[in-house]
């Protein structure tokens, strides 16, 4: 039992990512004649093996080991699987929505291009607003996560990590763009797939459970938190992945439709899997007795507890596994917000060493708010909320059926869902307007022993919509007035021109055609 010297320590951590700094410059180097687009995005390149190890290493992150574990000490195994389903599952919205909104946006990368076309300029602005935060506050979270985590694991001072990951990271992203986060994202996805085996396998064979201490736990009950989880998380999740252009960039990366559901569909079991092994630590470390079933208090330590009890080299397993959880994911973070700023706010018109520098200047802020937000879970809730009030309002627009519905419903409905939070909260606190605005933020938490979570994540879509519904029917009844006053025909519900759908699907087969024949020359030396 131990932790690693201090030498051992630092020789894990910094000869790993100086591993990854030599892997990223040499794939940069290898990529340095790519025009300003291909920096950007990597449309239609990719096949579905590599997609699935990038979905995997974008939806993961060194904060797995604080939050899956946590909530094995909260709500046991039901609450576990709920998270790790949660977490997963929605993956495979991106298979069945990405195709689609390809097809009506095939230029685009991102989802905030889409919205463009479908709502207008404004509508773009403040869904790009709302995923550059959100992208900012997962990295902010993720080099909080990795400061603690290196800080638990070794008792080392976590900040020299912190910024030499951004300074890796930061460097072949400049030089490299997307594709070099591409490629890198599946070696350190394949990594974390088998030292996660390798770190199961480990903790079981070390780890000697109490089995009296399995009853009474009560983990292996159901309690009301997890079922109000039941419905908290797919929805919180859900919607904040549609903020994660990072997600966006890859799908549209999908050589063909295929390769998109092959590549969601293994990383949706294997980040099930994944992260319910993960969250097991929270159930062994209770089991052992490394952490002690009253200490409410530090159950997100409960993973760093079970491994205090383990010999030392199992940590370093642990370690690498760390940094290649935080690279893989700050990396990914780090060219999607760049991708999607350059898209939405100066329409890629910025020189490439431009665009390149924005990259190291983001990273300055990020940092200075890592280290002042040691609460990770806070950070993920702050914009959960957010992203359930604005997404249903926004997904409206991809039926026909709504062709009617426009950017203003969206942004109305989006603040108001925002809004409805704050006027549940009146309602559930008896007029306090203090609790009421601090339940915007859920700052008593998402496992409070009462009604308050749940009823925000009701509040948020459900009051979206009636504020979007409602502000549909004001500006229809205003157009209508307006046109009865001028003597216009009112035109508000007109249909648009309805595009051939038999040209799309030919179009879109004609392509897939194609990048078939091209693959079949490369493969016979017939094509280079």
């Amino acid at each position: 039992m131990g932790v690693p010297s201090t030498q051992a320590s630092n020789a894990v951590i910094y000869l790993t990512y100086a591993a990854f700094l030599v892997t990223g410059c040499y794939i940069a180097w290898r990529l340095r004649h790519q025009s300003k687009t291909e920096w950007l995005s990597s449309n239609r390149t990719q096949k579905g093996i590599p997609l699935a190890l990038n979905f995997i290493a974008s939806a993961l992150g060194s904060g797995i080991l604080f939050t899956y574990p946590q909530i094995a000490t909260i709500c046991g195994v039901q609450g576990l699987v709920v998270y790790a389903l949660s977490s997963a599952l929605p993956l495979l919205v991106f298979g069945y929505l990405g195709p689609i909104i390809r097809k009506k946006c095939p230029e685009g990368f991102v989802l905030t291009e889409w919205a463009r076309q479908r709502y207008g300029v404004i509508t773009a602005l403040f869904l790009s607003i709302c995923t550059l935060i959100t992208i900012f506050l997962y990295m902010v979270a993720e080099l909080s996560a990795l400061q603690q985590i290196v800080n638990a694991l070794t008792g080392l001072n976590g900040l020299p990590a912190v910024i030499v990951e951004c300074a890796v990271t930061t460097i072949y992203t400049a030089l490299g763009g997307f594709k070099v986060s591409f490629v890198t994202d599946n070696i350190q996805g394949a990594m974390v797939v088998l030292l996660i085996i390798l770190g199961v396998i480990t903790v079981g064979v070390e780890t000697h459970v109490d089995r009296s201490l399995i009853e009474k736990s009560g983990f292996l009950e159901s309690s009301l938190l997890g079922w109000q989880l039941i419905y908290i998380l797919p929805v919180a999740i859900l919607t904040n992945d549609f903020f994660i252009s990072g997600f966006w960039l890859r799908t549209f990366a999908s050589k063909t439709d295929k390769d998109l559901w092959i590549g969601v569909s293994i990383a949706s079991v294997a980040v099930a899997v994944i992260l319910t092994l993960v969250g097991v630590a929270g159930l062994l470390a209770a089991w052992s007795g490394a952490w002690k079933l009253d200490d409410a208090e530090n159950g997100y330590l409960a993973f760093f507890l079970l491994l205090a009890e383990l010999p030392a080299w199992v940590v370093g397993i642990v370690l690498v596994m760390v940094v290649s959880l935080s690279t893989a994911a700050f990396d990914s973070l780090q060219s999607a917000m760049i991708s999607s700023a350059s898209n939405d706010l100066v329409r890629n018109k910025l020189n490439i060493w431009v665009i390149r520098a924005c990259v190291v200047v983001i990273i300055f802020p990020v940092v200075v708010v890592a280290l002042r937000a040691p609460d990770i879970l806070q950070i993920f809730l702050i914009s959960d909320l957010v992203s359930a009030s604005v997404v249903p309002v926004l997904v409206l627009g991809l039926s026909d059926r709504f062709y009617w519905w426009r950017g203003f419903e969206v942004v109305v409905g989006g603040l108001g869902g925002i809004f409805t939070i704050f006027l549940f909260g009146l309602v559930y606190y008896n007029g306090d307007a203090r609790l009421a605005g601090n339940l915007i933020l859920l700052e008593g938490g998402l496992y409070a022993n009462d009604w308050s979570a749940f009823g925000a994540f009701v509040a948020a879509p459900v009051g979206g919509l009636l504020w979007g519904f409602g502000a549909c029917g004001l500006r229809i009844a205003t157009l209508y007035i307006i046109s009865r006053v001028k003597g216009r025909r009112f035109d508000a519900l007109d249909k648009p021109p309805r595009s051939n759908p038999f040209a799309e699907t030919f179009e879109d087969n004609e392509h897939e055609r194609a990048l078939d024949q091209n693959d079949d020359m490369k493969k016979s030396g017939r094509f280079f």
